[in-house]
């Protein structure tokens, strides 16, 4: 029986129990329960709980998938010789292999020019099932996004050189970007892998012609058939092909040909409306949703299974934000209740999603944004004053006590224009609020 060759790429919980199924089915293409699998580490070979990741993942599979993974050990280039040549030996034999979470620029740097990377495009060529999750999935494609440089660091973006295993196996020029849903910033946009739709515009202008981003949400994974050239999506969320704003979504269920990926992308390059994109077939694959080029707000149709709820939490939370810091709070608060209704609405159709946790949190947070507003408005203006009428006044004292009266009286005035009159008595000067003296 000869060993298939898949690709599965990850967008994200490739450790959480809703990916245990997708896991399965993957090993079930291999047939026997003894296969040789195996975690390479090196994406969070450079965190200081690295063992403790590695033992956590062993763990899952073992209980939650119900097989047993060993660990390829290659947590930087430094290692010594035995340890990384022990790792090619893994990655080389075994017929699953999996790498998932931590910093793509760091597994880039530490894999460039060393034979795991032959090791890894062996499973692709010569038989085996490679499953690239999370931070390993970044560096799949023929560019790759730094986001801990970018995101946690600031840096300006842009794309790093990646393996392109993607390209190799498949012929598609991508990149790849998992955690395409992220829902995490609550109030501000973490989508696309925390790159938010401002800089992923960015990073699309600086993408060569024929390129595209491929995104796959969320425990979601994409399933790729290199004997049979066909592509799958399963999980909880889509796969989006994205040219310059205009995108494509897959949900989960689709199953087209790999090569309708690539002809999906040119078909949105080369579009001058917000329609669909056409399959090679001439049907529309997938509906497609646009984005608004001044708001980056989605303005085109979503599949129903890839998160309407996603936009609608998105752009309640928008208005919130706006209406508040507009001092708008009526609105605000209208729209807070538009997003309860629209939760209370998924909660009472029973429906259980990673888009009905995130928009849960966004609302929590919004809840507490707005406390902080009314707590700011509701407070007594002396508590905000004081220091500063206090500092005036103790200049004023200083002026009085030098007989410097025109200082004096200036500060006096300027206090009773801004609305505060000053009383002066044996004991001192106190003050109170009254109505501006208008010149």
């Amino acid at each position: 029986m000869s060993v298939p060759r898949v690709l599965a790429i990850m967008g994200s919980g490739e450790t959480a129990p809703t990916m245990a199924k997708v896991h399965r089915a993957l090993f079930g293409r291999l047939g026997s329960d003894a296969v040789p699998a195996v975690v390479l580490d090196t994406p969070y070979g450079f965190q200081e709980n690295a063992d403790e990741l590695s033992a956590r993942t062993v763990e899952y599979f073992q209980t939650s998938v119900g097989r047993r993974v060993a660990v390829a050990t290659f947590r930087s280039r430094d290692v010594d010789a035995v340890t990384a040549a022990t790792a090619v030996a893994r990655v080389r034999e075994a017929r699953y292999v999996m790498s998932g979470p931590g910093s793509p620029s760091y597994a880039l740097r530490q894999w460039a020019g060393t034979p795991i990377v032959d090791a890894l495009a062996s499973r692709l060529s010569d038989g085996g099932i490679l499953t690239m999750a999370s931070a390993a999935a970044l560096t799949l494609g023929a560019f790759t996004i730094p986001v801990y440089e970018v995101y946690k660091v600031g840096e300006e973006p842009c794309w790093l050189d990646g393996l392109d295993l993607l390209g190799s196996a498949t012929g598609l020029r991508a990149a790849v970007v998992p955690h395409y849903d992220n829902a995490e910033g609550g109030t501000h946009d973490t989508r696309f892998c925390y790159m938010g739709e401002r800089r992923l515009r960015v990073l699309e202008q600086a993408l060569p012609a024929g390129a595209f981003v491929l995104g796959v949400d969320g425990h979601t994974a994409l399933v790729l058939d290199l004997d049979a050239r066909t592509a799958s999506v399963s999980g909880l969320g889509g796969v989006t092909v994205r040219v310059r704003g205009r995108s494509a979504v897959f949900p989960s269920g689709t199953e087209l040909p790999i090569a309708g990926l690539a002809e999906t992308a040119r078909r949105l390059a080369s579009q001058d409306d917000a329609g669909g994109a056409a399959g090679p077939d001439g049907n529309e694959w997938p509906p497609a949703s646009s984005v608004d080029e001044s708001s980056g707000a989605p303005t085109g149709r979503r599949s129903r299974r890839t998160g309407a709820l996603r936009d609608e939490t998105a752009y309640l939370a928008g208005v919130v934000v706006e209406r508040l810091d507009a001092g708008d709070t009526r609105a605000a608060v209208d729209a807070l209740l538009s997003l309860d209704a629209a939760i209370s609405a998924r909660l009472r159709a029973a429906e259980d999603s990673l888009d009905l946790d995130a928009a849960s949190g966004t609302f929590r947070s919004l809840i507490a944004r707005l406390g902080e507003r009314a707590e700011a408005g509701t407070r007594d203006p002396r508590e905000v004053l004081v220091p500063f009428v206090e500092l005036l006044l103790q200049v004023r004292a200083r002026a009085r006590a030098g007989r410097d009266w025109e200082t004096a009286d200036f500060v006096r005035d300027g206090l009773a224009r801004a609305g505060i009159e000053v009383r002066d008595g044996v004991d001192g000067s106190t003050w109170l609020i009254r109505p501006p003296v208008e010149d």
